[in-house]
């Protein structure tokens, strides 16, 4: 269960590990891009939300924002929480839909009670299990991170995160923790006989207990052999993968208009939005 190597959390606190290089690495790494992807659209699979129907999602440990273009792609907004400043400035820079917020999930999620139809979070809860201070205590990170996700979900919406446990006692830390804090639902399990995909989604339900997803067991081969690239092109954003060209009429309305809906201050829609202006010389 273990990783191989160095765990990142063994070399200290996410906020150092997480820095401008790390950044760019969730930036340019295109197998990196392609992964958290992936495991961003198995976890909102297994959220199980009513189609056609957008909801209002939080990101625990959002980066970059990549998770948060998935989330976007499918119709959903989102707010993201994330420890590291590097990683909040590049999801800026990348345009990313959602809100962003500087935290430690390890404190509490600061948020009003029934907020949020649901909750993802990729690669992110094995962090809580260490202690980079001599008061931070695990267990109780654990639970006061897990007792204010209960507290900001409505009641029947589900959890899903995905984690990279080191051992089977650590994995049971995290499930007890999040038990006692009033959730229901148990750990599913992708791809348990491959030793490079297989990956752990914690499924928690803060309503009535209902059945648990199975894992997943057969994976394609091409997806095995799948290098790292890196490249010094910007990532398109989902805005161009929904036809829509950045700076055209379309794309500028389509940005008005979602920060309206963000509630933040835009000019109002003229004839002249979006005009492309001749180039002086």
């Amino acid at each position: 269960m273990a990783c191989r190597g160095l765990r990142p959390e063994h070399g200290g606190p996410p906020e150092l590990f997480y820095d401008q290089n790390e950044a760019q690495k969730y930036m340019r790494n295109s197998r990196m891009i392609d992964v958290q992807t992936k495991m961003t659209g198995r976890a909102l699979e297994l959220l199980d939300l009513p189609d056609e129907k957008p909801c209002f999602l939080l990101d625990i440990g959002c980066g970059t924002g990549l998770s948060g273009d998935y989330l976007s792609e499918e119709g959903h907004y989102w707010v993201g929480i994330d420890i590291s400043l590097a990683m909040l400035d590049a999801a800026l820079d990348r345009e990313a839909q959602g809100d962003l917020l500087l935290g430690d999930m390890g404190q509490g999620i600061p948020f009003k009670p029934g907020s949020f139809d649901g909750c993802i979070s990729i690669s992110a809860v094995q962090w809580l299990c260490n202690a980079n201070k001599k008061s931070d205590i695990p267990a109780k990170r654990l639970y006061c991170f897990f007792s204010s996700l209960y507290s900001v979900l409505v009641r029947g919406a589900r959890a899903v995160l995905q984690l990279y446990p080191e051992n089977s006692e650590q994995l049971e830390l995290i499930t007890t923790q999040a038990i006692r804090a009033g959730f229901t639902g148990g750990v599913v399990v992708d791809y348990p006989n491959s030793a490079k995909a297989k990956k752990f989604y914690l499924c928690l339900f803060s309503g009535p207990s209902t059945f648990l997803p199975k894992g997943l067991h057969e994976i394609k081969e091409e997806e095995e052999a799948k290098e790292s690239t890196f490249t010094n092109r910007r990532v398109q954003n989902r805005v161009a993968r929904r036809g829509l060209v950045r700076k055209t009429r379309e794309w500028v309305l389509e940005k008005k208009e979602r920060r309206r809906r963000q509630g933040k201050e835009v000019r109002p829609d003229t004839q002249y939005t979006g005009r492309k202006r001749k180039p002086y010389f």
